[in-house]
């Protein structure tokens, strides 16, 4: 098993909370467009592409098919954004509700929304799925959506 994050305290945190539970788990601090990719059954991208350069997320995905081994399966899942202002609004409020319900404060809101301004990028859900087929997945659906987070699965 490999795991991969370019935030060194990512890594150490993986390292301590699943190098005793996965034998042969080898954790890489590393820019995930400069890894390559070969004889993988499977990928998983857990919030990874909404920090990937917009211009870098289709040869990315085009490398994980590439290593992807037939019948491979890539999981990604995004924070993603609708095309529609009201229902995105909605979203956002509830979103920021669940947070307040959590017990983050306003303060706290307002400084990770500054922290990822410009830093985390979405994309709709179709953009997603019609990335994936132009790379070349001969399956790609939304498995999962909760409110503005979705999960895709997609098969070579």
């Amino acid at each position: 098993f490999i795991a991969i994050d370019n935030s060194p305290d990512m890594v150490k945190k993986c390292q301590q909370n699943l190098s005793k539970k996965i034998d042969n788990l080898e954790v890489i601090c590393k820019d995930i467009n400069e890894i390559t990719i070969q004889n993988a059954s499977i990928v998983v991208l857990n919030l990874t592409l909404q920090f990937v350069d917009v211009s870098k997320r289709a040869p990315l995905l085009k490398k994980i098919y590439d290593g992807l081994n037939p019948g491979g399966v890539l999981i990604i899942s995004e924070k993603i954004h609708f095309d529609d202002n009201e229902n995105q609004e909605q979203i956002t409020q509830l979103h920021l509700d669940f947070k307040r319900a959590n017990g983050y404060s306003e303060l706290e809101i307002a400084n990770k929304r500054q922290a990822i301004e410009n830093v985390l990028i979405t994309e709709n859900k179709k953009t997603h799925l019609d990335r994936l087929k132009q790379c070349g997945f001969k399956e790609t659906s939304c498995y999962f959506q909760c409110l503005n987070f979705a999960s895709f699965l997609s098969v070579k």
